[in-house]
């Protein structure tokens, strides 16, 4: 069984930081969907990775809304040795889906609504709890390093750790 892995703590103050307007815009001069706009950030090789492993990416091409607490690559590389190879191999697809719609909620939670929450029932049907402390958001054990990232069907809160259900 997996166990959830924590990166370390990244310092307050990061909320509030959205990526420049260039990502958040298209050919078209409308915002991205959150998977364009995750593409388009650099950081989020792995999660892109994931998702098309897992047969997820024209579920959060659609209309949503949805809020994703999205980790980064060097979140997901600081998983166990093999975790990620293991995860994305064909038979383990249940597990991985589990994994990736564990880290979505169904609405638009900006990071102020996220910051009055206790918990938030996730796509996958567990609950992640959301503690704020000296204006740092927390997703269990994850630190919120980056929020608001808007996208045409939802927002990208950017995680420091995979989150990982019971």
């Amino acid at each position: 069984m997996l166990q959830r892995v924590a990166i370390g703590w990244v310092g307050a103050g990061m909320l509030g930081v959205t990526l420049a307007g260039a990502v958040q815009a298209d050919n078209h001069g409308g915002a991205k969907d959150i998977v364009d706009t995750a593409v388009a950030a650099g950081q989020f090789e792995t999660l892109a990775a994931a998702l098309d492993a897992a047969g997820l990416v024209e579920t959060l091409k659609g209309d949503g809304p949805f809020t994703v607490f999205a980790p980064t690559d060097e979140a997901f590389a600081a998983l166990p040795e093999g975790t990620v190879e293991s995860l994305l191999e064909p038979e383990n697809r249940e597990q991985l889906q589990a994994v990736l719609t564990y880290h979505v909620v169904a609405g638009k939670v900006m990071a102020e609504d996220a910051m009055g929450l206790d918990s938030a029932t996730t796509v996958q049907g567990q609950d992640i709890t959301v503690t704020t402390m000296d204006g740092s958001v927390m997703v269990n054990d994850a630190s919120v390093i980056q929020a608001d990232i808007e996208a045409s069907n939802g927002v990208i809160h950017v995680i420091d750790s995979v989150l990982l259900p019971e």
